[in-house]
């Protein structure tokens, strides 16, 4: 069998994959930022790297997988005004921020738990390694490449720019952005001239009086910038280098390209070996965004609710959507696409739990050798295309051919003798090991979260009539009741009502 080979976003190419310790492998993904549901944007990187997981396992390693969760801070520098989401949305929300978190982290993990994706070793929040952040962030100032203004810590890009270029470790080695063009094309925004330059990105913010999220620091009350989070945990958990970062294609720039500059201060040493992104999801051809009213939410994805959805799909056929494309590939969503996936998943399911139930050959003698040939070679190919960089597009191909073949025995177009006893057997069980092990599918059927879901709305349906009769005291009873079970109802516009889990 070939070796794994991935395509290393640090060095633009396609690498030998070869961990630091033989047999065990450290992996960090940047989680989510639990100030709102998860979307449509958020199952493919959390999809596509828990196949990299399940690969990575398949393979004999022993994989501590660590996926954070953000709960503190993430101000954006680029392109947004600063804000401090957390915070913002635990207002608007009339939620204590804490509140806020877990209501966002529950629903984050049951999205999860309906993709099936393995849950990560370690799952490290950002509000409970704040000491580890002040730590690094000081250790980054007694190093000369950050400074302290109004209470507020900055990371000194050029001149970290200026030392480390000379090390072959510029600031824009995993971008490829030069920092005159940076410079240049970043705006002026809030606090910008606490900053020397206008590229420097904040370890730690003063947090104003209003400011609900605060910790002590030596610089003062504040919370943590983004970048430093990860940076933090990914070094506590996984050591000064590890070997895979994984995370969205549009986490390259700011955030990746800031945590290796911190840590290569801090460490001495670019924090990964092999840097993993996968390319975005556009739904019907545009990039998705609230400008275009596009940004589907899982509850909507999973229930149908969105202006955009002809229909409710099931959380399998998102998971299969997502896997026929190779993950460094824009996928552009549509319901054309999705429906196509939902009878794609079916008839692959269908075909599998067919040749499960095959019999194996008694007639040795009489097996088709070409055939036999031909399905080892298919099989053979699972682990090949595996093994370039992941690409579950062309696996799956391979396994339709596969399931074809079976159901052509199943149909008795072709005699269980035609296949040897031994081909049948590593037919079941390679199979098993890539549609149940490493892609986590399973069967499209009603689960009871589908039931749950069906019950809610025709609760939301009779809450909407009582409304609308000014039956008020029924309408609050059916919202009050469902809050006590931890199911908060939402008003929105034009009478529409949605839930979420509290």
């Amino acid at each position: 069998m070939s070796q794994l080979k991935v395509y290393n976003s640090l060095t633009r190419e396609k690498e030998v994959f070869e961990s630091i310790t033989p047999g065990h492998v450290g992996m960090y993904v940047c989680g989510p930022t639990v100030s709102g549901e998860s979307h449509l944007g958020h199952a493919r990187p959390f999809i596509t790297f828990d196949i990299v997981y399940r690969y990575l396992l398949y393979l004999g390693n022993k994989v501590r997988y660590v996926r954070n969760i953000t709960d503190a801070g993430h101000f954006e520098e680029e392109g947004r005004a600063a804000e401090d989401k957390i915070s913002n949305k635990a207002i608007l929300e009339k939620l204590e921020p804490m509140e806020l978190v877990q209501k966002y982290t529950n629903l984050f993990h049951w999205g999860m738990k309906a993709f099936n994706t393995l849950d990560p070793s370690i799952e490290p929040t950002a509000t409970g390694h704040i000491i580890e952040q002040i730590n690094m962030i000081e250790k980054i100032i007694a190093d000369g490449y950050a400074y302290e203004t109004n209470g507020s810590v900055y990371f000194d890009v050029e001149k970290y720019n200026k030392d480390f270029s000379k090390k072959d470790m510029p600031y824009g080695i995993l971008s490829g952005r030069i920092l005159d063009e940076q410079e240049a094309s970043t705006r002026d925004l809030a606090n910008q001239d606490e900053k020397r330059n206008k590229s420097d990105f904040a370890l730690w913010k003063n947090a104003p009086p209003e400011h609900l999220m605060r910790w002590t620091s030596p610089w003062g009350e504040g919370f943590p910038g983004w970048h430093i989070e990860c940076s933090a945990m990914s070094t506590k958990y996984l050591g000064e280098e590890f070997d895979i970062h994984g995370g969205g294609m549009d986490l390259q720039f700011p955030h990746h390209e800031c945590e290796i500059a911190q840590s290569v201060v801090s460490n001495h040493k670019i924090p990964a070996r092999y840097w993993l992104h996968n390319n975005m999801i556009t739904i019907n051809g545009k990039k998705m965004g609230k400008s275009y009213n596009n940004v589907i939410k899982l509850t909507e994805l999973f229930s149908g609710n969105h202006p955009i959805l002809e229909q409710a799909y099931h959380p399998m056929v998102i998971r299969f959507f997502i896997l026929q494309t190779h993950y460094r590939s824009t996928l552009d969503f549509s319901n054309e696409a999705l429906q196509a996936s939902e009878k794609g998943l079916k008839r692959l399911w269908e075909g599998y739990e067919s040749l499960l139930k095959l019999n194996d050959n008694t007639n040795e003698i009489a097996s088709d050798l070409v055939l036999d040939k031909k399905l080892n070679a298919l099989l053979d190919e699972l682990d090949e295309f595996m093994n370039d960089d992941f690409n579950t597009a062309k696996a799956l191909a391979n396994m339709f051919e596969i399931i074809s073949i079976s159901n052509s025995i199943k149909d008795g177009h072709l005699s269980e003798n035609t296949i040897s006893a031994s081909t049948m057997q590593l037919l079941k069980t390679k199979m098993k090991a890539f549609v149940e092990g490493i892609f986590g599918l399973q069967p499209i059927t009603e689960t009871s979260s589908d039931k749950l879901d069906g019950a809610i709305q025709i609760l939301i349906e009779m809450r909407k009539e009582a409304k609308a009769n000014k039956d008020y005291m029924t309408s609050d009873k059916i919202r009050n009741e469902l809050a006590t079970l931890g199911i908060m109802i939402k008003d929105e516009k034009g009478g529409n009502m949605t839930y979420s889990f509290a």
